[in-house]
Formats: C-alpha cells, structure tokens, sequence
C-alpha cells in the first residue's frame, strides 16, 4: 500500500510541474558575445499560438555587468506574423538615482524581468515571430551579457 501511495503522491507532484511548464510558450536566454549588444543581434524567437481565446503575457529577460555605463536600457520589441506588425519602444530602469542597481545581483551581474505585453490577444492563430532589439545610443552597447524572451500564457483566475 506505502508504494501506491508514493506513486500517486508522485504523479501528482508530475502534473502540477507540468502545468507550470505548459503555459511557458518561450523561454530563451541568449549570450551576448563580449557583453556588447551590436544593433544587428536583435534576439529573434518562433511562437506558435493556437489558442486566440487565451490571453499572453510577453516579458524581455536581461542580465547585464556593473560594466553598464547608463541608468536605463530602451529597446524595440517587434511582433510580426499572421496579419500583425507592432513595433513598440521601451525604456526600462536599471539603476535606481542613487546608483545602486535593480534587480537580483550575484557579483558583477544584474538580472531582471521586464513585462513587456500584458493580457495580449492575437486574432488569428498561426507562426509569430517576436523580435527584440537594443536601441542606445552605443553600438555595440557594452555591459550587456544576456538577453531572453519569455511568453506564456496568461493563467486563468
């Protein structure tokens, strides 16, 4: 009886893993050669989206050195696919007035999550291609070491 126990405790600890994982359509994380992020190595991630009933939440993942020289950090998202071409601008704060940095730190390295679209509905299923580019001043803009997407699914309340 102890081992039937275990296997259902288990199985059940399996399925709710799992639909943690599920609504993770992306999760990406790319280095960035040298910690200099160059105009033309915008990150470029595939969606599938099959669902236009659901919502998607679109965050821009970032793990930058104290070699960054600037408080803030705009890049351009850019979500084409399907009959869909937005291009938004946005500015994130890295650093607060002081100079101490945002986000969770582990030596010389900084990581944040920044949202990006919230509650978004597509209108047609198909291929979406998300695409993030840097857009400083500096290029290559140095200090940067990571760049990522994460998309999933908005959960249900």
């Amino acid at each position: 009886m102890n081992r039937l126990k275990f296997i259902l405790v288990l199985l059940a600890i399996v399925l709710v893993l799992q639909s943690c994982i599920d609504n993770h359509l992306i999760d990406t994380n790319t280095s960035v050669e040298e910690n200099s992020w160059a105009y033309a190595k915008s990150i470029k991630e595939k969606v599938e989206i099959k669902d236009i009933n659901k919502s998607y939440q679109f965050y821009f993942k970032l793990r930058h050195t104290t070699a960054y020289r600037y408080s803030n950090l705009y890049v351009i998202m850019h979500l084409r696919g399907t009959g869909l071409n937005k291009h938004i601008r946005y500015q994130f704060k890295l650093a607060r007035q002081d100079g101490r940095w945002i986000g969770k730190g582990s030596g010389d390295i900084y990581a944040n999550v920044f949202p990006l679209l919230s509650d978004f509905r597509f209108e047609k299923p198909g291929s979406y291609e998300v695409e993030i580019e840097q857009n400083m001043r500096d290029n290559p803009l140095v200090g940067i070491s990571d760049v990522g997407v994460l998309v999933r699914e908005k959960e249900a309340l």
